[in-house]
């Protein structure tokens, strides 16, 4: 079975944002981490080169693969930043309300997050980071 490219490290997460170019995207990474520190009471860790992680779960797939994730997380990408939003009930309706970003089945690319509600931010996270927990209890 092969491993997982995403794993916890015990790599420095200021380390990390200190090498992203882009100073309004370290600003930004920073004020994510803020927000996602409030909402799952975890501090930041990083996943594997480039995701900065709050808390963990395990999960396993009844084709009998299986591993360890954040529970919420996000990451300042050179494009964009992603932000891994897993589904619950008012998803949709909440992105409709965010802002400038694209989306994806299980990602929201923002570019800055002066381009997006805050407000709106903070309940997407929130309702990610519950129904993860939901499904994956500990």
């Amino acid at each position: 079975m092969a491993k997982n490219k995403t794993a916890a490290t015990t790599k420095s997460v200021d380390d990390f944002i200190a090498a992203i170019d882009d100073e309004a995207k370290r600003d930004d990474a920073y004020e994510l981490i803020k927000t996602y520190k409030a909402i799952t009471g975890f501090d930041a860790k990083l996943w594997g080169p480039s995701i900065i992680g709050f808390g963990a779960h395990h999960y396993k797939y009844e084709s009998g693969h299986e591993g360890d994730m954040p529970l919420a997380c996000f990451s300042p990408r050179k494009t964009a930043i992603v932000l891994y939003i897993s589904s619950f009930e008012k998803k949709d309706d909440l992105l409709k309300k965010l802002g400038k970003c694209k989306g994806s089945k299980g990602c929201v690319y923002v570019k800055k997050l002066s381009d997006i509600d805050r407000d709106v931010l903070t309940k997407l996270v929130t309702g990610s980071f519950k129904a993860v927990k939901k499904n994956y209890p500990s």
